[in-house]
């Protein structure tokens, strides 16, 4: 199922002429800031995951990313994303949102910048394939180190960010592995390349402090899965050791959703597979997403609402 249509600064154009001229600033430096959100298919027809809680932390990106001001609002990216879930007939898709710096700002000054805006929609099932769900994953802890907070705005979706975790996951697969454990400059646990991290010890769940990671929409859903289901979750630095010895492990994101890790540096974790508790809140979160869990209802945004038409910034 292709992309048909991707909305660009306020209107609906065919995904094939989404184009940015080769002069645009984002492409050369990295100055835009992104959204991945899921769209899922429930009993009421397609729904967007955490719609408003994704589109709120684009708007803080490109905050963080020194945009003084933005043309829409969250109320109109909102619409947007559901106009172009609605165009182009999906039921169950990955949106894209991109706020970037279009014309102007060679002299790196983001102030002198044309701001777009572009929403796109595909079609994408399984991130690390259809087995690891049961089987979980193999990965290394990196040789690169996730990025110091005061260098690199961590809790912003810069774009710029990735290429730190394009290095570290392209190492990770070359190697063999699935994905990239990174620690943060201080050697401690951060995240995987684009996912957040957990693990399991005594019953208890564990995951890395706040401080160097980006607050994930998928690890907030899981640790209130988790507490509603009556787990301790304890955020706290973690050691890589303290991983290694674990008695289970698991990443989440949008596009992984909740996958478990199976052995990391060639050190098996727990039972060599997905775990007991991993399993418990992989069902919970997968009936959550496709409206099966009334306590989760309102983290659900039917696309299918009245339409209104988003108008371009006037000139």
């Amino acid at each position: 199922m292709e992309s048909k249509f991707t909305w660009m600064d306020g209107r609906l154009v065919p995904t094939a002429e989404a184009n940015v001229p080769f002069l645009t600033n984002a492409l050369h430096y990295g100055t835009a800031v992104f959204e991945g959100i899921r769209c899922y298919n429930t009993e009421r027809g397609p729904a967007i995951f955490r719609h408003r809680e994704h589109m709120e932390r684009l708007v803080n990106s490109i905050q963080v990313l020194g945009v003084r001001e933005l043309a829409y609002s969250v109320d109109q990216l909102m619409q947007a994303a559901r106009e172009t879930v609605r165009a182009n007939n999906f039921t169950e898709c990955y949106i894209r949102p991109l706020i970037y710096a279009a014309q102007g700002g060679f002299n790196l000054v983001i102030d002198n910048a044309t701001i777009g805006v572009g929403i796109a929609a595909w079609f994408w099932k399984d991130y690390y394939g259809p087995e690891a769900l049961a089987k979980g994953v193999r990965v290394n802890v990196s040789s690169f180190t996730r990025h110091h907070p005061n260098v690199m705005m961590t809790k912003a979706k810069i774009s710029g960010n990735y290429a730190n975790s394009f290095l570290a996951r392209t190492e990770s697969m070359r190697l063999g592995f699935d994905e990239a454990i990174m620690l943060d400059p201080t050697g401690y646990v951060a995240e995987c390349s684009g996912d957040n991290l957990f693990m399991i010890r005594g019953g208890k769940i564990y995951t890395p402090t706040r401080m160097t990671v980006l607050e994930g929409i998928t690890r907030d859903s899981l640790i209130t899965i988790a507490t509603d289901l009556g787990y301790d979750v304890i955020e706290q630095p973690l050691s890589r050791d303290q991983l290694y010895i674990a008695d289970e492990v698991f990443m989440t994101g949008t596009a992984a959703e909740v996958v478990g890790v199976r052995e990391i540096d060639f050190r098996t974790i727990g039972e060599g597979k997905t775990g007991r508790i991993t399993t418990i809140l992989q069902r919970v979160f997968h009936a959550a997403v496709r409206g099966q869990e009334p306590r989760y209802a309102e983290w659900l945004d039917p696309v299918n609402l009245p339409v209104t038409t988003i108008a371009a910034p006037a000139e």
